[in-house]
């Protein structure tokens, strides 16, 4: 046994050989918006505990939350919920074994790329006429 050579195996091709695709990007986004998901729940969670335990308390995370930073974060998070859920809806269409050709694809990628950018910013603009 111990006179035997190891078989030279083909690799398995790697990032250096795939060519980067809009629809894998997108799929490697898909993941960092479920991960970022999570983070913003925890900031829910604060927001929650800081309403339930004191007014003062409570203020100050308002008060957080309402500085161009803490709407920068909140902007993002909004996005990330978006994104997500149009990613996941497209995943859902390939799950059922629906739109696999590359131009349906390519199509569904870009709507839910330029979808969650605009309903996004649509929501955003939503809240600011309503709060207005």
């Amino acid at each position: 046994m111990s006179d035997m050579k190891p078989v030279a195996r083909p690799l398995s091709p790697h990032l250096q050989i795939y060519k980067p695709m809009l629809s894998m990007m997108m799929s490697i986004m898909h993941r960092i918006t479920g991960v970022a998901l999570s983070g913003g729940l925890l900031l829910f969670v604060w927001w929650l505990l800081a309403a339930a335990l004191s007014d003062d308390y409570f203020n100050l995370v308002q008060m957080l939350f309402g500085h161009w930073l803490g709407k920068l974060v909140l902007f993002g998070f909004t996005w990330a919920l978006i994104h997500h859920t149009l990613g996941g809806i497209r995943h859902f269409v390939w799950d059922v074994g629906r739109g696999y050709d590359l131009n349906t694809v390519e199509t569904m990628v870009w709507w839910s790329l330029i979808g969650g950018l605009v309903l996004t910013v649509a929501l955003w603009a939503l809240g600011y006429w309503v709060m207005a």
